[in-house]
């Protein structure tokens, strides 16, 4: 009696499987030495600790009303998004060290799903993310932020999928430099802090000269950071928050594509 032959897994399950490989191979050197990730968050928690009390007296920043709950609500986002530009936007540099190292051409040639490669490591970056997130969440809720946790998870998806779009993009540079890695470095460190500082992170675009709030209004990271300050500060129907989400799902959208399209390729194309 024969046995037949047992039916193929479905292309959605190779997919999933070959992204939780993909996701596994990541996150176990973050998983072994957790220390890492906790250094990480240095020039963050420099900031929440130290930084972070000189606005306690400021008038005008945040929730309506300012004073030190306030200014907490304008600040804590503030620097989650910009630890999401530090974290996401140079992740790709461990992917240009296993290029130049000759690792990832042994993951090319396997049968693992180029385009799973590229999930499975931006969901590496977005699991980080969250993780990092959580913990400036929980040190600052003492030191006087409020929680709003129906916001502070819609905050918490926007940095999401803002994080998943950097690290996609820095993955498509990464793969774009070799084999110099000139054009990954040079990207980066130019974007980064122009980006940064016109976003209004760490102080208010209102307090700028007109021409740098027209300039402000330009950089999509600063409509992301006005809809994460509006979210954790329970103000859900803000028109920041649409337009945080929309500009978070172009640069995911725009990362993806780019970031797919030239793993698919190969490397060096």
């Amino acid at each position: 009696m024969t046995t037949a032959p047992s039916a193929p897994a479905p292309a959605g399950a190779g997919f999933a499987r070959d992204v939780a490989t993909v996701f596994e191979r990541e996150i176990r050197p973050s998983l072994r030495e957790p220390l890492g990730l906790i250094l990480s968050l240095g020039q963050p928690l420099l900031l929440l600790f130290f930084f972070g009390p000189l606005l306690g007296g400021a008038q005008g920043m945040g929730a309506p009303g300012g004073g030190a709950e306030s200014s907490w609500q304008w600040f804590v986002p503030g620097v989650l998004v910009m630890l999401c530009l530090f974290g996401p936007m140079m992740s790709g540099y461990n992917l240009l060290t296993e290029l130049l190292t000759g690792s990832m051409e042994r993951m090319l040639v396997s049968p693992i799903d180029r385009s799973a490669m590229l999930v499975g490591r931006t969901l590496k970056e977005f699991a980080v993310l969250l993780a990092q997130a959580v913990l400036i969440i929980a040190l600052a809720v003492p030191l006087g932020f409020r929680l709003h946790p129906p916001g502070i998870l819609a905050g918490l998806l926007l940095l999401g999928v803002f994080g998943i779009g950097l690290g996609a993009f820095s993955f498509f540079l990464a793969m774009k430099s070799t084999p110099s890695g000139e054009l990954f470095y040079g990207v980066t460190q130019l974007a980064l802090f122009p980006l940064m500082l016109l976003s209004g992170v760490l102080l208010p675009m209102d307090f700028g000269p007109r021409w740098l709030q027209v300039v402000a209004l330009a950089n999509p990271v600063s409509h992301i950071t006005d809809g994460v300050r509006a979210l954790f500060s329970g103000a859900y129907t803000d028109p920041s928050v649409l337009w945080g989400f929309l500009a978070a799902g172009a640069i995911a959208a725009a990362g993806l594509l780019l970031g797919n399209r030239a793993i698919r390729k190969g490397v060096g194309v």
